[in-house]
């Protein structure tokens, strides 16, 4: 009954047109008359211990550093390296839309803002090389979502919090998983454009090459620097996400000096805009998952994934499907804040690394922002590149499913996650 009233009251509210915060107040609501224990005082406590965290102050940050880095040239020179390296190439403009998305989720950690950067830098080139739109398009969306994988990531930051996991554990194991990925979507793209006869742009000289690299070296510097002081404990996820915004900062208005001062305003009130809705979706979560604890509602989910529970395989093949299913309908940030408190406890009663299992889940979940008919990273692809969501929606399928297709892999084979993650000391 208490599952079914958890279900019924957040499902139907986000059928009302509820946005997904007050919705789960109204679930948080439902399960504490349902538990006959409703007392605002209790609601308003947990929706401010909710946002109380210092981990989560790397979430503005991380944010802030996104944005500096779109709008002061960082991303632009990523690009433009990536292009000197693979793009005379034949279908090179895809290899370069891959490593580019590599490298930019290695600095930002938002598939928002990497898929949008992405779609003004490198689309129009593609359509003009003559490569069809729908898939350049999805090609862009499916790279996007590398951003939340590889460190620093958002995602990870939220599902440490909630879960109580190591966040710098999470961000070295998601390394070598992006990586897989991005090699997935490159064979992807080369098996679909084998057949095209498109002339590939010349190869820059080893002169030009070096210029892009001497150019982008600034921007390189970022991910080395974070990865660096976090395997060194020089500093905390939440520090080294400070860390980013400074740098960024530095570099686009010092050295790069592409930033004005004058556009900081505009830049600090969008980061603080995007920072206030995970915020707001994180508080107001904390009271569905404090009832949950409170309703015992995990014990029920194990119950009900009893037959699972003696085949750790098994099971986690269960929860992504469930995270499958729930991804076509829910953002990443609300599908982690919902799930986590309920799966947690049956991941560790099943004997599963907390980290391994986070590192899928996010994987999972980064997948769910291009999987219609919700697709936030599809959504950001088709009005940035001015293309019908539904020509997106099927230019991005055979990348998704080569996306998928890794994810159950690491499912059946851990050490693909669990070995490199030891290795790189996570």
């Amino acid at each position: 009954m208490t599952v079914a009233i958890f279900l019924g009251s957040l499902l139907g509210s986000m059928a009302l047109g509820i946005p997904i915060a007050f919705a789960l107040l109204a679930c948080g609501l439902a399960l504490m008359l349902h538990l006959d224990m409703f007392d605002a005082q209790i609601l308003a406590q947990n929706v401010i211990n909710g946002a109380d965290s210092f981990p989560l102050l790397a979430v503005p940050f991380f944010m802030l550093a996104g944005e500096i880095m779109n709008v002061g040239g960082l991303s632009k020179r990523i690009v433009d390296l990536a292009l000197a390296c693979v793009g005379h190439i034949k279908g090179g403009l895809g290899y370069v839309t891959i490593m580019a998305a590599i490298l930019l989720s290695a600095l930002s950690g938002s598939a928002v803002a990497d898929a949008a950067a992405l779609t003004a830098l490198l689309l129009p080139m593609m359509v003009k090389a003559g490569h069809d739109k729908a898939r350049s398009g999805g090609l862009i969306a499916a790279s996007g979502i590398i951003g939340p994988i590889i460190p620093p990531s958002i995602g990870f930051v939220i599902f440490g919090v909630s879960a109580n996991v190591s966040i710098s554990k999470l961000f070295m194991a998601g390394i070598f998983p992006g990586i897989l990925i991005g090699a997935a979507l490159w064979i992807t793209w080369w098996w679909l454009g084998r057949r095209e006869h498109l002339t590939p742009p010349p190869r820059k000289s080893t002169a030009e090459i070096l210029k892009a690299l001497r150019d982008s070296a600034w921007a390189l510097m970022l991910p080395v620097i974070i990865l660096v002081g976090l395997r060194m404990g020089v500093f905390t996820p939440t520090e080294a996400a400070v860390v980013a915004a400074v740098y960024a900062l530095f570099v686009a208005t010092v050295i790069y000096r592409e930033l004005k001062f004058s556009q900081l305003t505009a830049i600090f009130v969008t980061a603080a805009k995007t920072t206030a809705v995970v915020m707001f979706l994180v508080a107001a979560a904390m009271v569905s998952a404090w009832l949950i604890t409170v309703a015992d509602l995990p014990s029920k989910v194990i119950g009900m994934l009893e037959p699972f529970m003696d085949n750790p395989t098994l099971l986690m093949i269960a929860i992504m499907l469930l995270c499958m299913a729930v991804g076509t309908a829910m953002d990443m940030t609300p599908t982690i804040l919902i799930l986590t408190p309920v799966l947690m406890p049956v991941v560790k009663a099943a004997g599963i690394d907390p980290v391994y299992f986070g590192v899928l889940f996010i994987i999972n979940n980064s997948i769910g922002l291009i999987t219609p008919p919700v697709g936030t990273v599809l959504n950001v692809v088709a009005g940035v590149g001015r293309i019908r969501m539904d020509a997106v929606a099927k230019g991005v399928l055979p990348f998704m499913i080569a996306e998928f297709i890794v994810m159950f892999l690491m499912v059946l084979f851990p050490q693909l996650v669990t070995v490199p993650a030891k290795w790189l000391g996570g």
